[in-house]
């Protein structure tokens, strides 16, 4: 079973997921055991994302900080210029 390998999970591993089968059907602890490691999966890939976005906000922030700092020391150094 693909599920059980140690590898990290990818989509094409839930797509390509099989389960032995049982008189009744397929093997719920197998199912449940399967859609547990589908949910830490998703778990991980959202902090990651929220931490993502987080320091993006950061870095926007931190550069129209900066930009707005400089913005008036480009202005003077133009009017410096024509002013020759």
């Amino acid at each position: 079973m693909i599920y059980l390998t140690g590898k990290r999970l990818h989509p094409h591993h839930v797509r390509a997921a099989t389960f032995d089968r049982r008189w009744r059907g397929i093997d719920p602890a197998q199912v449940y055991d399967y859609l547990g490691r589908v949910a830490d999966e998703m778990d991980r890939l959202h902090r990651e994302l929220t931490t993502a976005n987080t320091e993006a906000e950061r870095i926007r922030q931190a550069l129209r900080q900066w930009q707005s700092r400089h913005h008036n020391c480009r202005h003077a150094r133009h009017q410096a210029g024509e002013g020759r």
